[in-house]
């Protein structure tokens, strides 16, 4: 064993002369102990809000989406797309016909998003999943109904019991003119809802309905905005995609659920590094206790270091005594706070006793998720940290080894 870590790990567990430095120590300890507990812990309970968040988005959106580059609608009834309908690789081929509208509720009103969609629109997802309020359907007994997002059902105050009252959908007539009542402009159809969903703000002002629906709304029979595309498990699709697009070519678009919503994963990476920059700070505070506890010890052992550097004991390894003594404090503390966090986090994951303190549909209890890359990235931070301070406490030892020895 090095001489410098041997020694280390005697000073550390032995009994100090001055009994404020085993307190002093013990504070050093608890401070990473408690730093890299919460670290642990915060960066969990983000990958189980963002894990909930995406797994809500991904039943929402398509894993490829299809779209014209240029204008908003485009024939279907192409041979390729034929054919992509019949792939059997694919669960799901939607066709979408979407637009704004102005929606009216008794004597209220909202402009959000008319998407029409067809019957494949339900299969391979867990649309139940999103839902606040009632069902996700969108026909029963050959009527239409329509799904209303969180945003619609709030600005138009729309309640499911109500049967009396239905959902007004405006949209301009294609000739449309000067006509003196304007009124005589727009199309409009009446249908009820049958559900209320909640995502996130880009799909709440949005309302789903069946695509026979949307056409005779908008007056498009056979056209499409888009065609929404889920494959199944274990399907390459980097390679799926790269095969649509070069099959149709530069006036379409093939967009995987990143590309869709660019926004969305930026702004989720961008509070996960911003929560661990925050208590990386704390941590650094934490761990420069160390400073101060080495320094104690420095004074504490005055003797022994004055007895080892008559012994031949060169200036090396009077910091690499103490060096190691910081890294040992470092490490101890940050194994016994990620093995604290841990436990914390699998108890809150099987048992959800700390709730979000409200009830709600999808969420009661925060949720959590494990990244074994998140627990090296403790630890490699700790360390880093450590060997900073434990760097700048070691010089601090040698600095006056000479009048250490005289004064001795």
């Amino acid at each position: 064993m090095n001489t410098s870590v041997y020694i280390a790990k005697r000073y550390l567990f032995s009994k100090k002369q001055t009994h404020a430095i085993n307190i002093i120590s013990g504070i050093s300890i608890l401070g990473v102990l408690v730093g890299s507990a919460a670290l642990i812990i915060i960066l969990s309970v983000f990958n189980g809000l963002e894990k909930v968040i995406l797994s809500l988005y991904s039943n929402f959106t398509p894993e490829l989406k299809i779209e014209p580059r240029v204008g908003k609608t485009f024939d279907p009834h192409e041979p390729y797309f034929i054919a992509l309908s019949k792939d059997k690789s694919v669960v799901s081929y939607t066709q979408v016909l979407q637009e704004k509208a102005l929606i009216r509720y008794a004597d209220r009103s909202f402009i959000g998003t008319i998407k029409g969609v067809s019957d494949d629109f339900l299969k391979g997802r867990q649309l139940d999943s999103t839902i606040q309020f009632g069902s996700f359907t969108l026909k029963d007994k050959g009527q239409n109904l329509a799904v209303i997002g969180a945003t619609v059902q709030g600005n138009l105050g729309v309640s499911l019991k109500n049967q009396f009252v239905s959902l007004q959908i405006f949209s301009p007539r294609r000739n449309a003119g000067n006509s003196p009542d304007p009124m005589n402009d727009f199309v409009f159809r009446s249908i009820h809802p049958s559900g209320v969903f909640g995502i996130q703000q880009d799909f709440d002002d949005f309302i789903i309905t069946p695509i026979e629906f949307t056409r005779d709304l908008l007056d498009e029979p056979n056209k499409v905005s888009s065609i929404e595309i889920n494959y199944k498990k274990g399907t390459d699709l980097a390679e799926a995609q790269e095969a649509i697009q070069e099959k149709i070519g530069k006036d379409f678009t093939v967009r995987n659920r990143k590309e869709q919503n660019t926004e969305l994963y930026k702004t989720i990476n961008y509070e996960r590094w911003s929560i661990f920059m925050i208590l990386t700070f704390v941590l650094i505070i934490a761990i420069f206790n160390i400073i101060g506890s080495l320094t104690m010890l420095v004074i504490d052992k005055r003797k022994d270091i004055a007895i080892l550097t008559s012994l031949g004991a060169n200036k090396r390894l009077i910091q690499g005594i103490f060096f190691f003594e910081g890294m040992m404090i470092s490490v101890i503390g940050c194994i016994a706070g990620l093995s604290l966090g841990l436990i914390i986090c699998f108890i809150q994951q099987q048992f959800g006793l700390i709730k979000m303190g409200s009830a709600m549909s999808v969420l009661d209890a925060y949720p959590v998720a494990f990244k074994l890359g998140d627990i090296g990235l403790v630890f490699l931070t700790v360390t880093i940290i450590a060997v900073i301070a434990s760097g700048i406490s070691s010089s601090l030892s040698v600095k006056r080894l000479n009048e250490i020895k005289q004064d001795l």
